[in-house]
């Protein structure tokens, strides 16, 4: 059925005809002639014009040949065609005046293209996603996956790999403990796909083929940046190198291992942000944890430098030399 109704009582289009419709024309075709009594569970079949009467009894009636009944649907829709095809030629001769003023600077206004609304980002990472070739490069910052973006992710990835495209993607080290996350990335565990994690990552980042970068440009990822400019691509994709190479890989094991001096990796990075200044929120936010987690870190730390108190740690974290070492 469809919601194109011819009327109340028979509700479909001819180009969907019903099942006894189909097989009353058929029998009607076949044997030259039906009743109309047994044409009756189907009047779609004269409202289509696919049976007329029998000019020697009325009580028949008879198949319009298919191929004048086809010539006879067909009319209208050639002749909407063309006019539709009249009016492109109008529009395109209406544009074509501006078309060579915008010339010189289409490249440039296409360099780099603000992309409003999740639907719209998302619109323009499925196209671009969809022409990836070669390899993807993704940062992902935020440990807050949901089932949705979970889905989203795995939907796009795995039409990626089908087609032989590489992935690379960075994560903060605390996905590990994320297991909605790792059980997305054990889908897609494979050659052609690498996961690693680092402490720190500022923002979200997406690189397609040395062509296209993704940049969010607001922190609710409302508002995004697409790059095609050429200089600003490749310099994204040596910050990734920069990351990459610094980064562990997932299947490597838990990167949280204590050091000598008794403080883990983790909360030497906790560490450099403190004496940067930051408050918990912002230490949370930038490694990927809550900030009950973060502040959990800021206690360890404090009890294993002996710190009574914020403004004593701070300080004890600079004359400890921990910042100084090679972690």
């Amino acid at each position: 059925m469809t919601t194109n109704r011819t009327n109340e009582t028979h509700p479909h289009v001819v180009t969907e005809l019903c099942d006894e419709g189909g097989r009353l024309y058929a029998s009607a075709l076949r044997t030259g002639r039906i009743s109309r009594a047994d044409a009756e569970p189907a009047p779609c079949l004269m409202e289509f014009a696919l049976l007329h009467p029998d000019p020697d009894d009325p009580e028949w009636l008879r198949p319009v040949p298919p191929g004048i009944a086809l010539a006879q649907r067909l009319g209208p829709l050639e002749r909407e065609i063309a006019e539709r095809r009249r009016r492109s030629i109008e529009l395109s001769d209406a544009f074509e005046p501006f078309l060579s003023l915008s010339a010189q600077t289409t490249s440039a206004t296409h360099a780099i293209t603000v992309l409003e609304g999740s639907d719209r980002i998302n619109t323009a990472l499925d196209l671009a996603t969809s022409q990836c070739q070669a390899e993807m490069l993704t940062v992902q910052p935020s440990n807050r996956f949901t089932e949705r973006t979970i889905r989203q992710g795995l939907e796009r990835d795995t039409a990626l790999v089908d087609r032989g495209v590489r992935i690379r993607t960075l994560y903060q080290h605390t996905v590990r403990y994320n297991l909605e996350q790792l059980a997305y990335v054990d889908q897609l565990a494979n050659g052609k796909v690498e996961y690693r994690t680092i402490d720190e990552l500022v923002e979200r980042l997406i690189i397609c083929d040395e062509t296209v970068a993704f940049i969010p440009i607001r922190d609710d990822h409302q508002v995004a940046l697409e790059l095609r400019h050429p200089g600003l691509v490749r310099y994204l994709i040596k910050v990734f190198e920069f990351m990459w190479n610094r980064a562990v890989p997932l299947s490597a094991g838990a990167p949280y291992e204590t050091a000598p001096d008794g403080i883990t990796e983790i909360q030497h990075s906790i560490a450099k942000l403190l004496v940067e200044g930051h408050v918990d929120e912002a230490i949370a936010r930038r490694l990927g944890m809550n900030v009950r987690t973060c502040r959990a870190h800021i206690a360890k730390l404090a009890t294993a430098l002996g710190s009574g108190s914020r403004a004593q740690l701070g300080y004890l974290i600079a004359q400890s030399g921990i910042l100084e070492q090679d972690h």
